[in-house]
C-alpha cells in the first residue's frame, strides 16, 4: 500500500512538472513561492496570522502568476498534448478552478467589511491591524478549505488514494519545488526562457 502511494505521488509530481512548468519564469516564481511557503510553515507554529499573510500574499500570488501569465498555453509539443487536454486531466486545481479559488480569496475580506464580527465569530475590528489579523484568519480557513474540498472531491470523482496523494503532494510541494527549481533563476538570468532539459526528461521517462 505504501509502495503504491509513493508511486502515485511520483506520478502526480512528474505530470505536474512536465505539463505545467516549462517556463523558466514560472519555475523561478515557484522557487520564490517554495521559500516563502517554507517560512510560512514555520510561522504557522509561531504566529498563524503571519503565516496566512505570507502564504497568500507572497507564496500563492507568485506561484499562480507563473501559471497564469508565463506558462505557454499553446500546443505542448514536448508532451504532445493540447492545453485543453491538460486542463481536463489535471488532478488538482486547473486554471479554471484556480480562478474560482483566487476570487474567493480576493473577495473574502469584503465579508469583514459588511459584518466586522463575521456572524459573531470575531470581536468587531476597530483598527487596520485588527482588520488585517482577522482577514488573515479568514484566509487560513480559505486555504485549508480549498485543500480539503478538492481532496474530498477527488474521493468521489476518482478514489480515496488519489485524493490523499494529491493532498500530500500539495503540502509537500514547497520542498519538492525548492529541489526542482532552485537553479531556474540563474538559468533565467542566462536568457533561458524555456527549460531545455524537459524534452529530454520526457523522452526517457
Amino acid at each position: 500500500m505504501i509502495r503504491n502511494f509513493l508511486q502515485e505521488l511520483r506520478i502526480q509530481r512528474w505530470d505536474d512538472h512536465r505539463y505545467y512548468h516549462h517556463s523558466r519564469i514560472n519555475q523561478s516564481l515557484h522557487f520564490v513561492s517554495a521559500v516563502s511557503f517554507m517560512f510560512a510553515y514555520v510561522m504557522l507554529l509561531i504566529d498563524p496570522v503571519v503565516s496566512a499573510l505570507v502564504g497568500w500574499l507572497v507564496s500563492m500570488t507568485t506561484r499562480q502568476a507563473g501559471h497564469f501569465f508565463f506558462e505557454p498555453k499553446g500546443y505542448d509539443h514536448v508532451n504532445q498534448a493540447t492545453h485543453e487536454h491538460k486542463e481536463e486531466i489535471k488532478v488538482g486545481y486547473n486554471l479554471q478552478r484556480k480562478v474560482v479559488l483566487m476570487t474567493i480569496w480576493a473577495l473574502s475580506p469584503l465579508v469583514l467589511l459588511i459584518d466586522p464580527t463575521l456572524f459573531g465569530l470575531f470581536e468587531p475590528w476597530t483598527t487596520l491591524a485588527d482588520f488585517t489579523r482577522q482577514v488573515a484568519k479568514v484566509w487560513l480557513v480559505v486555504g485549508f478549505g480549498g485543500l480539503l474540498f478538492r481532496t474530498v472531491h477527488l474521493f468521489f470523482i476518482r478514489d480515496v488514494e488519489t485524493g490523499l496523494v494529491w493532498m500530500t503532494k500539495i503540502i509537500t510541494d514547497p520542498f519538492n519545488d525548492f529541489k526542482l527549481y532552485y537553479k531556474a533563476p540563474l538559468a533565467l538570468l542566462r536568457g533561458e526562457l524555456v527549460d531545455p532539459g524537459l524534452e529530454e526528461h520526457v523522452k526517457h521517462a
